[in-house]
């Protein structure tokens, strides 16, 4: 007869293991010998011989009783079921590993491509990391809202880029990234900002204005404008004084009495 701890050793599997079988009602716990101790015999190795080789085969341990008592149809049936489960498994795991994979290639695992290539390109231009993670997530959240309009968009975005001009206001931007809303460089910023959105609207006079993204997401993206950048508000509320507004949709206030400071 043997001790608990020498079934253990028997059946390849720790005397923790044992208890937990006996917990969980796969393995019958004998009774105590009057030194107090629990004794087992040949047909204990050989039950928890087979537990051990289901549990370790993945079988879950609350179909191990099931397959232990089941006969030989019923057993292959089970079998069955469960490499299928299995099976189903590996897949999931598997796409997990490749979206894992996809941790090391950084930007790209919540960018498209050509959102991706924006950011490399801003990269090469020096702007500050702050600022192409704000980029980064502004990106994030068209892409989840309108998908199909990111390649036309960021055509845009990435021809905007390239103008000397615009690239400065960023990178001066850039500059002011962690400054308040007292920050005296704000009004001159805000001088430069305006007379590029003037510059802007007299190359594009006449044409039509195609704005593809909602209300909701602009919204959204302004609110994400002032929420990442201290200054934010307060340049908007600069811009106003200067004839506009907005951040991601800008757009001309026509009104009497507008001044600067």
């Amino acid at each position: 007869m043997l001790t608990i701890g020498q079934l253990a050793a028997y059946a390849g599997v720790t005397v923790r293991a044992v208890r937990h079988y006996h917990a969980k009602g796969l393995l019958a716990e004998p009774d105590r010998d009057p030194s107090g101790y629990r004794r087992y015999d040949a047909a204990a190795v050989v039950e928890l011989v087979k537990i051990r080789t289901l549990a370790e085969a993945g079988v879950p341990l609350s179909r191990v009783q099931e397959l232990l008592a089941a006969d030989a149809e019923e057993f292959a049936a089970a079998v069955e079921e469960i490499d299928r489960r299995l099976r189903a498994e590996i897949r999931q795991r598997q796409r997990h590993r490749e979206r894992i994979a996809q941790l090391a290639s950084g930007d790209s695992l919540t960018l498209p491509p050509d959102a991706v290539a924006y950011l490399n390109r801003i990269r090469e231009f020096g702007f500050p990391e702050r600022l192409i993670e704000v980029e980064r997530d502004s990106w994030i959240l068209i892409a989840a809202q309108i998908p199909e309009q990111v390649p036309a968009l960021m055509a845009i975005k990435r021809a905007q880029v390239e103008n000397g001009r615009l690239r400065k206001l960023y990178l001066d931007i850039g500059e002011l990234i962690d400054c308040g809303p007292d920050d005296p460089r704000l009004p001159a910023l805000a001088d430069s900002v305006a007379a590029f959105l003037e510059a802007v609207a007299a190359e594009v006079e006449g044409t039509e204005d195609e704005n593809v993204v909602s209300d909701d997401l602009v919204t959204l993206l302004d609110a994400a404008f002032i929420e990442y950048f201290p200054f934010a508000r307060r340049l908007l509320e600069l811009l106003e004084k200067r004839g506009w507004v907005g951040w991601t949709n800008v757009r001309r206030v026509l009104r009497q009495g507008v001044g600067t400071v």
